[in-house]
This record gives C-alpha cells, structure tokens and sequence, in this order.
C-alpha cells in the first residue's frame, strides 16, 4: 500500500487549504472531495487526530501537567478545541487558579468570560467537571 500512497499523493498534489478541483469539485488534501461531504468514521479519525494535536500543545505547559484528574485535563482539552490553544492561555485567572489548586476558583474564572456567554451550557458543563474533577 505504501508505493500506492506515494503514487496518489504525487498525482494528486496536497492542498492544505480548499480549492475547485478541474471537475468544479470543493476539494482539500490529497484530492478529497469536499462536496461529497464526509462519513462518520473519518470525521472521528480527524477528531482524534486533532485532539492528540491540541494535547501535545498543552503537555508543554507545566500548569496543565500539574492537573490532579483526567477529566480536569480532558476539560482544558476541550476548551481548546473549541478556542484553540492560545485562547486558553488567554484564561490568565483560570491558569493561576489551576496552578495553586484551586479548581473551584478556577470554575468560577471560566464562567466569568465571554467565551462562557458564547457557548452556554458547554461552559457550564466543563465548568462543574472543573469543580469536582469528574465528568457529568
């Protein structure tokens, strides 16, 4: 499979960003067709792809590393996913919160934002998962 793989990649090219195929077709990546959209399996696959990413990110962060519970760990994950990971180092108060353990401070600082107004009860879920270091 591998000289395959380099066979289509040199006929198709790479596009990292969307463009119109000579069919007329959105296309992204190694000739992916966009408009045909995307089934389940593979949006997970970028899921998990993606998370890893975000993680690496974060793990060079000692406030992050020092966190007492996966599900505090995977909130910040989250947090990120959603804001990117230097929207979370934007969280200055949440950060110095995490830092000394003070999860419920922490909670408090992440309803106390503008990204909380936006997302509703996604912030208000993570935030509880914040505070007793579980998931709902």
């Amino acid at each position: 499979m591998g000289e395959l793989i380099q066979q289509l990649k040199r006929h198709e090219g790479f596009k990292s960003k969307p463009y119109k195929c000579t069919a007329g077709k959105l296309t992204i990546g190694y000739g992916l067709n966009l408009d045909a959209g995307i089934d389940e399996e593979l949006a997970e696959i970028i899921l998990k792809y993606k998370i890893s990413k975000v993680t690496a990110k974060l793990e060079g962060a000692d406030w992050f590393n020092s966190i007492d519970s996966q599900a505090r760990r995977d909130l910040i994950v989250n947090m990120a996913f959603n804001i990117g990971v230097s929207g979370i180092f934007k969280f200055v108060k949440m950060i110095n919160a995490i830092s000394v353990r003070d999860y419920h401070l922490a909670a408090n600082e992440m309803l106390d934002s503008k990204w909380a107004k936006q997302v509703g009860s996604r912030a208000t879920e993570l935030a509880e998962q914040m505070h007793s270091g579980q998931y709902k």
